[in-house]
Formats: C-alpha cells, sequence, structure tokens
C-alpha cells in the first residue's frame, strides 16, 4: 500500500509540475461510456450458487462520470469520478472509480490531437444481490488511457477513448451470517465519449 502511496504522489507531482510551466487552463468535463469487468470468483462461490456468470454483471453497462482538471498544449492533469451497476442471473454489482489521470497530447491536425497516459487511483466494488447480505470492497486501481481530442470552439473539445484498468476490489456472498464465497475484481475496460469545457 505504501508502494501505491508514494507512485500516486509521485504522478500527481510530475503532472503538476510538468503544467506549471507552461500556460494552463483549466477543463471540466463529462464522460459517457460502457464498462466490462473480469472478475475472478472463488472455488466456494461456484459450488454454493453453482458457477455464477460473474462477468455478465457488468457487461457493457452504462458508465456516467465527472472529470476536472488543467491542461497546456502538451498534456493534461486531471480527476474523475465514474459510476456503473449491473444485475445478471440474481447478481447485482455496483462499481464506482475515483481516479486521477494524466495525458501526453500529439497533435495531428488544426484542433485535433492523438492523447495517452496513465492513471491511477480507487475502485470501490458493492455487492447488492437479492437475498445476500450486501458488501463493499476498496481496491486499488491502475491502469492506462488513449484517444483522440477535438476542438470544436475555443472553450469546446470533444474526444473518443479507451481505458484499462487493473484492480483487485473485493465482495463477499454471505447468505444469514454464512459465507458462500466472493468475488475479485481483476479489470475494467472501458470505451467513452467526453465532452470538456475549458475555462
Amino acid at each position: 500500500m505504501k508502494a501505491l502511496q508514494s507512485l500516486l504522489i509521485a504522478t500527481a507531482f510530475f503532472g503538476a509540475s510538468t503544467l506549471a510551466h507552461a500556460d494552463t487552463s483549466n477543463f471540466a468535463g463529462i464522460t459517457y461510456g460502457q464498462t466490462s469487468d473480469q472478475l475472478d470468483k472463488s472455488n466456494a462461490l461456484d459450488a454454493n450458487l453453482g458457477n455464477p456468470d460473474t462477468n455478465g454483471v457488468i457487461k457493457h453497462e452504462n458508465t456516467w462520470g465527472l472529470r476536472a482538471g488543467q491542461q497546456n498544449e502538451q498534456g493534461r492533469y486531471y480527476a474523475t469520478y465514474e459510476y456503473n451497476a449491473g444485475d445478471h442471473q440474481g447478481l447485482k454489482l455496483r462499481q464506482q472509480n475515483l481516479l486521477g489521470s494524466y495525458d501526453v497530447f500529439y497533435p495531428v491536425a488544426n484542433g485535433t490531437k492523438l492523447f495517452g497516459g496513465g492513471t491511477l487511483g480507487v475502485t470501490e466494488l458493492t455487492q447488492k444481490s437479492a437475498g445476500f447480505d450486501h458488501d463493499s470492497g476498496v481496491g486499488y486501481a491502475v491502469g492506462a488511457q488513449a484517444g483522440i481530442l477535438q476542438q470544436v470552439s475555443q472553450n469546446v473539445s470533444v474526444e473518443a477513448g479507451y481505458r484499462y484498468l487493473r484492480t483487485n476490489a473485493k465482495v463477499d456472498f454471505d447468505q444469514g451470517g454464512d459465507k458462500l464465497g466472493s468475488a475479485r475484481m481483476d479489470s475494467s475496460a472501458q470505451p467513452y465519449l467526453s465532452a470538456n469545457y475549458q475555462f
């Protein structure tokens, strides 16, 4: 955990120091994507619930997010909050992300830039299935994103991107005090669209 905290601090310092050496502006935006998660089930969960399809619970689920940060001609640094939820075969899960990201810009045309960068943060996974005790688990999130950014006016830009995260958030499936098994999120993938306002 100390190594993760050090990495978060280093990333924040790198992003802030890079932006400090050039003219910067603030921006805020809204994101929409479709998230699919890969979960690792315990053997007990398979045995007690008849091999449930945990990967189908959050699969192409609508994901909404809010972001805010700073940017210049070279790159940007921003924080994002995201929310999604899904249910499948009687299982119900909710995922929330709180992420810090840094992207580097690569101009390809007038007003058009490619971007790529890294993300660090935390993911909360909540199990809210009917008939089970509700449970939540928080884990790290680390990954990367890339995409294309298009400036449509002096203050407005839109983008399309793809982000992949590795995480270890875990939830238990308990019933009346009896633990029937657990599921741990291994990864989360999301194609997304975003509209940003620069000020």
